[in-house]
């Protein structure tokens, strides 16, 4: 086959169908304004910023969030989260990428027995930033139909969790006529 020829959607295999899991991530379909605040350190203020994030259905199998902001500094700041579910791996998969850094994050997670909280793995940069890579997570909370919660965090030098990050997104209200 040339790639100029295209094949039949059937040589691709079984039609992809959505699970319940694709179900939960359609939860954050809409428009959101988003409050936030992250740790700069010991004995320093955190830093506070706001944005808006899209999320949109590609298929009903992925979402896919579109996010802008700005930085501390007042740089604007795009982002791009990917989140869908493998049934063959019974796990989330996805990734994010922003405009602001290289490295392109591979989300892996599962959600919590009670199906409100998402957790995802992924491996990124060192905050020491000596070059080294280490763990993070990434959780998504549903506080309601138009509330939910981001909150990063990464093992402190201890191996205990230490959230630095959180997010609350809130639905955007449809303007009146």
């Amino acid at each position: 086959m040339t790639m100029t020829e295209t094949k039949p959607a059937e040589d691709f295999g079984p039609k992809a169908e959505p699970q319940k899991e694709h179900d939960w991530l359609h939860q954050l379909i809409g428009d959101w304004s988003f409050e936030g605040e992250c740790a700069m350190g010991p004995g320093e203020p955190p830093m506070k910023s706001t944005g808006t994030t899209s999320v949109r259905s590609l298929g009903g199998l992925w979402i896919l969030c579109e996010g802008t902001g700005d930085a501390p500094d007042g740089t604007p700041v795009n982002s791009i989260i990917t989140l869908g579910y493998d049934p063959q791996k019974q796990r989330f998969v996805g990734s994010f990428i922003a405009s602001c850094m290289t490295h392109l994050w591979i989300y892996d997670g599962a959600l919590d027995d009670a199906g409100k909280v998402l957790t995802l793995e992924a491996e990124g940069p060192s905050f020491t930033g000596d070059g080294t890579m280490t763990q993070y997570q990434d959780i998504i909370e549903i506080e309601t139909d138009d509330h939910w919660i981001l909150k990063s965090r990464m093992p402190g030098e201890d191996g205990q969790w230490i959230q630095f990050m959180t997010g609350h997104y809130r639905r955007k209200q449809p303007q009146a006529a």
